[in-house]
Parts: C-alpha cells; structure tokens; sequence
C-alpha cells in the first residue's frame, strides 16, 4: 500500500495502531500526531507513580520517541495538537504546521476526563488525573512537602487509586463521592459495601456528597478530580462519524468507522460487548492495545478483527483487590435482562493453611443458567480468579459450565472447591429455585 498513513494520539491505541501499519507495510510513510510531551505512556501506572512505587515518570513509557523514529521508522510528532480533520480532501489540520494529507487515518484520540467546576484559592493547585505532566506535577508538590491535605473527588477507579497513593505520602486524604457508594459504575451497592468499610479505614470518605463545599475549605492543600472519562470524539464526530454510547465512535470488527478511510480505535471508541451484543462504551487499557493494532493492521492492508470486549477490570484498593467482569446486576436488568445474582463468601486458600481470607464473589446471570457477569473482592485471590469468568463469558459458558470447570487446587493457592466454583454451585441453586 503506497501513500500515507497518519495516526491521531500517541497512546496505547495510537503507537500499537502505528507498530502494526509498519509490520504490515515496510514501505508505507507512518505520522503520529500526540499533543503531550509522551508517547506509549503507561496511564494505568500513574497513580503509582504518585505513590513512589515507579521513580521516573519515563519509567511509565513502554518504549522512548527515538526508539519509534530509528527502530520502527515512525514519524512521531509530541506536542503537536490535531484542531480538525477534513476527510473530503484527507487533510488533517494541527497548529504546528500546514494541513498533513493522509491515505489512510486512524483515530486514537482517548478519553477526555469529565470536569466539575470548584471554587479554590487561585494560589491552591487543582489537578485533573489523566496525563503523565497531570502526575509528574503533583507528584513534585508531595515530594516538595506541599501537601498535607488533599480532596480527591469521585471514587471509581482513578480517585481511590489516586487515594490510595496520596494516603500512602503520608497526606490526609477525603474522598468526597456525589453517589451513594464508591465504585459506583464497576459494582453493585452490596458488594461496593465490603469495598467501602475497607476504604473508611484507610481515608475519609463522604458519600452522596457535594464536592462543593469541601474545596473551598482553606485546610485542603490540593483539589484532584477524579470524575471519570468520556470519548474524545469530537474530530470525527464534527466531521459526521457515527457514535453510539456516551458519544463514542462507531466501529466495526475491522476498527473501521462510518467514514471512508477512517479507521478508529481505544478509549474514543464504543467496540462490540460480547454480553450485551451491542456497543458500550468501556474505555480499558488492554482494549486499547487491541483495537489499536487491528486498526493499524487494516488500514495499512492488511487483514485483523476484534473480537469484542466482556468488560473485564481490576483495581487495587489499598489492601484489597477488586474485580469485575461482563454486566453488574443493575447493568443487566437496565439492558433488559431477567437478571438474578447468586452471593457467596469464600476463601482465597484451603481453611488452615497461613494467610487464608475471604473472597466475596457475586455471580449473574439468567434463571435459566445463561452467565452474565461476575464481581470479586478479597485481599487475595480476586484479581486474576476473575479472568476464568471472563473466559467463561468469552466462550459463551452457561453457569452449569462454569460450575463444571476443572480449576486447580492445592492448599496455598485455593480450597478444594474454588470461589468460582462454590459462587457458580450457587448460582445453580438460584437457577433451580427459579425453575
């Protein structure tokens, strides 16, 4: 394929879409326009950048520009911002030089983090937690001693996280979370209750809250908000692409949009939901990485799919691990769902063996047996048990499947029945009841 291909954000989606134009075709001119200073930068490893867990704020970059521009022969351009795109004459348009003509263009613009707008002194820093310089600032005014008090505002993923490291520095935290319960978009209120008791030990957490007031509180030395993520799809969409939930792209299996050589991919897209059987909108780091190299792949010529996602997601909350995967009970009754839940507390090890704990797992799914989702929490054993539901969803497994799993055992690792295990016997139970 001659001519060339240009490539809108220098992230996840954007460099593996990139790497995968250039393994497809050697002899095809690649540009990557990413407005910040990073390319291939790790966002998920930022809040342990701020904790001190990860020293260099390069040491979240999978590999430097040059290694991209002499290795991989790629044009990459930092600093560069794409103001809009004309794809009747295949111009992108960027306030660092004359339009860039295209052959081929994938959109890898991310997500856009969601503001709240909160009073503050003008001399007390705010932050918002999406981009590398986001971190490298504040982690300098915590190394500085600047900060003793500190508002993080929402608890979903990122603002525990970001809780999490600032409590780590020594500083006093409160999270402040207008819903009634923290990771309200990731779990339901019964097992967001074992989650939140465990974070009230570690921070001061007020729920069902109004941020409001507490920023403007003298005391607090620095705002961060932690409000979650919408698409950055505002190119494309001006330009007259379609998009689905929350205003994110439209693709299909091949990454392709609703534009004539527009390819699109990561957090600005709405992929296929193998649960729901239809977009959503679940912006997640390995997705991106995914749907990036299938973009780059095709609009380079060659040939890739994408499979579609389950929703599958982990985080660590101070000494608990958090996981979920495929649709919460509520997101299933709100898709239509005759919806049931099966709850269970197990243990992450055999009963006597040393450092055994709970693990709470909710399994859902329909009264009929057809697996729907999963949600674990424990201090031990939750993050990467999850990922046998996900392979369940994936597959298409029914919960008599799941139950019927050949799972390891040995007394270190888990109890002769697994959690998945004794969670999946339980929603039997609730099938048959059903029945």
């Amino acid at each position: 394929m001659a001519g060339r291909l240009v490539v809108l954000g220098g992230g996840a989606a954007g460099m593996s879409a990139a790497s995968a134009a250039r393994r497809t075709d050697p002899g095809l001119e690649v540009v990557v326009l990413e407005a910040t200073g990073y390319a291939a930068a790790g966002l998920c490893g930022l809040p342990y950048h701020l904790a001190g867990l990860v020293g260099a704020a390069e040491d979240l970059v999978a590999y430097p520009p040059s290694f991209f521009r002499e290795r991989r022969g790629i044009d990459l351009r930092l600093g560069t911002e794409v103001v809009g795109v004309d794809t009747d004459r295949r111009l992108v348009l960027h306030r660092e030089g004359p339009p860039l003509g295209y052959t081929a263009l994938v959109v890898a613009t991310g997500g856009r983090p969601t503001t709240i707008p909160l009073p503050r002194p003008a001399d007390r820093p705010g932050f918002v937690v999406r981009t590398v310089e986001d971190l490298v600032d504040l982690r300098a005014l915590v190394d500085a001693g600047g900060v003793r008090r500190a508002l993080v505002v929402g608890a979903g993923y990122i603002g525990l996280e970001t809780a999490e490291a600032l409590a780590g520095r020594g500083v006093a935290v409160t999270v402040a979370e207008r819903l009634d319960r923290v990771l309200p978009t990731t779990l339901d209120p019964e097992v967001a209750a074992v989650v939140e008791e465990h974070v009230r030990t570690h921070v001061d957490l007020r729920l069902g809250t109004d941020a409001v007031p507490l920023a403007a509180d003298e005391g607090v030395d620095v705002v961060v908000t932690c409000t979650g993520v919408g698409p950055a799809a505002d190119l494309l969409a001006g330009a007259g692409a379609r998009t689905g939930p929350g205003g994110a792209l439209l693709v299909d299996d091949r990454m392709r949009t609703s534009l004539p050589g527009v390819w699109a991919a990561g957090d600005c897209i709405a992929p296929y939901h193998r649960v729901l059987g239809a977009p959503a909108f679940v912006p997640l780091g390995p997705t991106a990485n995914k749907t990036g190299r299938v973009a780059g792949t095709v609009a380079a010529g060659g040939d890739a799919r994408f499979a579609g996602i389950v929703g599958t997601a982990v985080v660590k909350v101070f000494d608990l691990e958090v996981a979920r995967t495929g649709l919460t009970l509520a997101e299933a009754r709100a898709a239509g769902f005759a919806a049931v839940a099966a709850d269970v507390v197990s243990r992450s090890r055999a009963k006597y063996y040393p450092g055994v704990s709970p693990v709470h797992v909710r399994v859902v799914h329909e009264p009929g047996g057809r697996l729907l989702g999963a949600q674990l929490v424990g201090r031990e054993g939750a993050a990467k048990r999850v990922d046998v539901v996900a392979t369940a969803l994936h597959a298409g497994l029914s919960v008599d499947d799941l139950a019927d799993l050949d799972l390891s055992y040995a007394p270190p690792y888990a109890p002769v029945y697994d959690p998945v295990l004794v969670a999946a016997q339980a929603a039997q139970r609730v099938t048959a009841s059903a029945g």
